[in-house]
């Protein structure tokens, strides 16, 4: 949260509803204990050990917005809440429906017709009741306003098509929040990152060989230094600083020059990087949501993901009829053990840049369930100092809600 600043989404008491026209309002916070409590060190003694006090202080005090609230969302929540964040607000203007129960666990048969955000709050507040728990239940991506974003720490959207991706990118550039995209297709799926400029300490034993500070590659920065001695050994403590893409560049960008410039390393190079850009760019073109099995919809689908192997510098070869096939099969459905390992794998990055420890994802990472792979690709443009406009809001409003 900006210093200085209240959040917009009041603390609601009994399950009340705010005026449609809350969002864009600036209300009086309810401050944060000013350090963990000794009930809290105990509760997370586990990650506490993993990660350290600081870095828990700074999740406890996070405020997250997660965004559509199907299967992947669920288990990000899930994640976010056990690790004890601040707040959690869970953003989706759908309503339940049957085809949701399948690989959803926040949700039952009662919730037939409800709205997915209210429907799931009760059972992610159970898991966690130290975590207060928000529902909006109107299309965010109409924000009013860019002040509407920067009162959340971590943006994080999920299973959307990319004009929505791409407005609430834009929004979290201009309130200068993280961004994650995350998506499940079947058995495969993804997690996109624009954490715009992150700085992040990599704790390790001192080598023999000098750290150096200055570019370690064209997207990673050395930018300080430090050193102790622990347990009789030298530790140094490395500064690093992470420059990103946002996604309307990213989907478009080329591959690394350690890949374009090795022809082994590009015949390894996954087909699903392809696809999932096939597809946003099939999202985009406005052809549709995702391509039907009709014969107008693949051949569209199949010349796009021609066009962006041949502009990824990929071996023909590499790209198979058979694997584009397999993935317009798996498109629109959840597979539970694919989107428990996206959502794991999501939320222990979120904890990893609030604490700023360990080295995020640079910033695209597929899953492969079939080959059980998770390469990661840095897709970056090279344009510095990016702002994307925000799409034009509509002005719609949103209903919020605090489960106790």
């Amino acid at each position: 949260m900006i210093e200085g600043t209240a959040p917009l989404i009041p603390p609601i008491t009994n399950g009340s509803i705010l005026p449609k026209d809350t969002i864009g309002q600036t209300v009086t916070a309810v401050a944060a204990p000013d350090s963990i409590s000794a009930d809290e060190i105990a509760l997370y003694d586990r990650q506490i050990r993993l990660w350290g006090v600081q870095a828990q202080e700074k999740i406890r005090t996070a405020n997250i917005l997660l965004i559509n609230i199907k299967a992947l969302a669920n288990e990000i929540a899930k994640n976010l809440v056990l690790a004890g964040v601040g707040s959690i607000t869970l953003a989706d203007h759908q309503v339940v429906t049957e085809e949701d129960l399948g690989a959803q666990f926040l949700i039952s048969e009662d919730d037939v017709g409800k709205n997915r955000a209210e429907a799931a709050a009760p059972q992610v507040q159970k898991l966690n009741p130290r975590v207060k728990v928000n529902v909006l239940t109107t299309n965010i991506c109409n924000a009013p306003n860019e002040n509407f974003y920067a009162q959340f720490d971590v943006i994080i959207a999920t299973d959307l098509p990319f004009a929505s991706l791409f407005a609430l990118n834009a929004g979290a550039r201009i309130g200068n929040r993280p961004f994650y995209a995350g998506a499940s297709h079947g058995l495969y799926g993804y997690i996109f990152a624009d954490l715009i400029a992150h700085t992040f300490v990599i704790e390790r034993e001192k080598s023999n060989r000098a750290t150096s500070k200055g570019a370690e590659t064209p997207t990673r920065t050395v930018v300080d230094i430090q050193t102790k001695r622990e347990n009789g050994k030298a530790i140094e403590m490395v500064t690093k600083q992470e420059i990103y893409t946002p996604l309307m560049l990213a989907k478009d960008s080329p591959l690394s020059p350690d890949i374009t410039a090795n022809a082994r390393r590009l015949k390894k190079v996954h087909p699903l990087l392809t696809a999932v850009r096939a597809l946003w760019e099939y999202q985009r073109s406005g052809l549709g949501i995702d391509p039907t099995h009709s014969q107008a919809d693949l051949s569209a689908f199949t010349k796009l993901a021609t066009e962006k192997h041949k502009e990824l510098l990929l071996p023909s070869d590499t790209l198979t009829a058979d694997f584009l096939r397999s993935f317009l099969q798996n498109l629109g459905s959840e597979v539970a053990p694919v989107t428990a390992f996206l959502g794991g794998q999501l939320a222990q990055d979120v904890i990893n840049v609030l604490g700023h420890r360990e080295q995020p994802v640079q910033n695209l990472m597929l899953f492969d369930g079939e080959e059980s792979l998770a390469p990661v690709y840095t897709l970056h443009s090279g344009v510095q100092g990016v702002v994307l406009p925000i799409l034009p809001a509509s002005g719609a409003g949103a209903a919020v809600v605090e489960i106790d």
